[in-house]
């Protein structure tokens, strides 16, 4: 393959999005390009005052079929696609007339944004772009000749390199756009067939449930030093624009990283794990609250009047395990509590909607703190879709964005309020936990979790010996489970400790025991109808 620099003496092009267009236009003219192009773009260019060659005038067919058919023609796709260093597809373009395509500048009709507006079936499929994928595919194959640009953003790229190379565009770049056009016709693709393998059994033709095959596409954001451990390799992959994969909200993938070391492939996890339990404490209607985790784990989470209150009583938590860990906040960070967190602890990474100047200095102290800021959330998480991989496939499911489907009281004890919401207040956290999750808290601070283990009732004494090394009382907190007890050990455990009330799902065979044993004990406890297994 040839690495000499490719001269650019031809452009066609036919673009959706338009940003740009008339500047690019105008740049290519000046550097003595012939521009050659299609309807709506020939049109805008030609209002910027340019000189533009009709497609119809080079293949000598009209454009048809309401536009379905314009460049599907060998005087285009042979420009493309021939070789200039091969003689006999020079001699073959000489004999039919086909004259070379240098550069093609097209993006594809806008067929995810026609779908997510909610458009009828008729005109999903008018959005559906055949020429523009068939002329970036020839152009992107013959990239050793041929430049293609699919992106405005790399129109000022594109410029600079022909200014480098005296009108021409270097094999590098040349290789990175080729690439960029056969991820942008993937991910197309993808759009397209995951629309059509949800709607097949839809006769009103509206897509629902999950496509017979399920592509996605995510853009490399980072070469990482290691993966989980050091002898593994690892990078980390942002969601394009396939369906499903992006961020719509705050998130790890969005955040910006204001200072500190270079974010590992455990930072990101445990980030993402605790940015996603803060997001359930809404700071207007519930105060400041802080999360700290460790191992993808909430080892504290706390409520209080300010973000530095909340932080001592989420450390206060399990101080042991707080050390290298991961601290998220529902509002702003502010240097008091800056301060006081870089101050008393080792700490990974600080996370938070918004860092005032003086708590980003506070956290400079430390140089290799980690601080992100992500932005805000909205109250109620758009539905997403929750991937996990495992050898040889890939498990997709709905994200577990809900929080319980009823509350009923199931004792003959009914919770009081302040019971209430520290029922609620565990329930939502042991959402984060792994299972089987058990959580202790009382007073708008978890007091004691167990986490990740074989046996539910295991949990619960770990949980009571965590809130035991920290000095915390369990007498009178509560208890969350993230699925239903299936013998009434993990109650009688509760209620060996003090506890007043619980929240599970229920479901089990053995419920109507798991009762008895909380009303003997006097426990009140609220099933929820709904379990989170978090693995």
């Amino acid at each position: 393959m040839t690495t000499a620099p490719a001269p650019i003496r031809r452009a066609l092009i036919s673009v959706s999005d338009k940003t740009g267009l008339g500047a690019l236009g105008r740049a290519l003219s000046e550097r003595g390009v012939e521009i050659i192009s299609t309807g709506g773009t020939a049109r805008a260019l030609r209002d910027a005052g340019l000189t533009v060659r009709d497609v119809a005038d080079l293949t000598g067919f009209p454009e048809m079929m309401d536009g379905r058919l314009k460049t599907l023609h060998p005087r285009v796709h042979g420009g493309l696609l021939a070789l200039r260093d091969n003689k006999e597809h020079m001699a073959a373009a000489e004999a039919h007339g086909i004259a070379m395509i240098d550069l093609l500048v097209v993006n594809l009709y806008r067929f995810e944004e026609t779908v997510a507006r909610g458009a009828d079936f008729a005109e999903v499929i008018e959005n559906i772009d055949i020429g523009g994928p068939a002329m970036i595919r020839a152009a992107a194959k013959n990239h050793a000749h041929v430049t293609v640009i699919v992106d405005p953003a790399d129109y000022d790229k594109l410029l600079a390199d022909m200014d480098r190379h005296e009108g021409a565009t270097c094999a590098k770049f040349r290789r990175a756009m080729a690439q960029k056009a056969f991820a942008l016709t993937a991910r197309y693709d993808g759009a397209i067939s995951n629309w059509l393998g949800a709607i097949i059994e839809s006769p009103e033709g509206k897509a629902q449930g999950f496509p017979q095959t399920f592509t996605v596409q995510f853009q490399k954001a980072q070469a990482m030093r290691y993966g989980e451990n050091p002898h593994q390799q690892a990078a980390f992959y942002t969601g394009t624009r396939a369906p499903d994969t992006g961020a719509p909200e705050a998130s790890v993938a969005t955040a910006r990283q204001l200072q500190g070391k270079e974010l590992s492939f455990n930072n990101i996890a445990d980030t993402d794990a605790a940015l996603e339990c803060i997001k359930q404490f809404d700071v207007a209607k519930e105060g400041p609250a802080c999360v700290i985790v460790k191992h993808a784990n909430p080892c504290g989470v706390a409520l209080g009047k300010s973000h530095l209150e909340a932080y001592e009583r989420a450390f206060a938590t399990d101080p042991e395990s707080a050390f290298g860990g991961i601290i998220a906040f529902n509002g702003p960070l502010d240097e008091e509590t800056a301060a006081a967190i870089v101050e008393r602890q080792f700490v990974e990474v600080i996370i938070a909607p918004e860092v005032s100047e003086a708590a980003a200095a506070a956290v400079a102290k430390k140089k290799n703190v980690r601080l992100l800021v992500c932005g805000p959330w909205p109250a109620t998480p758009a539905p997403r879709l929750d991937f996990k991989k495992i050898t040889g496939g890939l498990l997709v499911q709905e994200a577990d964005l809900a929080l319980y489907d009823k509350l009923e009281v199931v004792t003959e004890r009914a919770p009081s309020d302040d019971e209430m919401a520290d029922l609620l207040f565990a329930w939502k956290v042991a959402k984060f936990v792994k299972s089987n999750a058990i959580v202790y808290a009382k007073a708008g601070q978890t007091v004691g979790v167990g986490a990740g283990q074989m046996s539910r009732v295991n949990s619960a004494r770990i949980a009571a010996i965590k809130a035991e090394h920290a000095g915390l009382a369990l007498k009178g907190s509560v208890m969350a489970s993230d699925a239903f007890f299936p013998f009434a050990d993990g109650l009688e455990q509760a209620a060996s400790v003090g506890v007043s009330a619980v929240i599970q799902p229920g479901g089990s065979i053995r419920d109507e025991e798991v009762i008895a044993a909380a009303n003997a004990a006097g426990i009140a406890m609220v099933f929820t109808g709904m379990r989170h297994f978090r693995h």
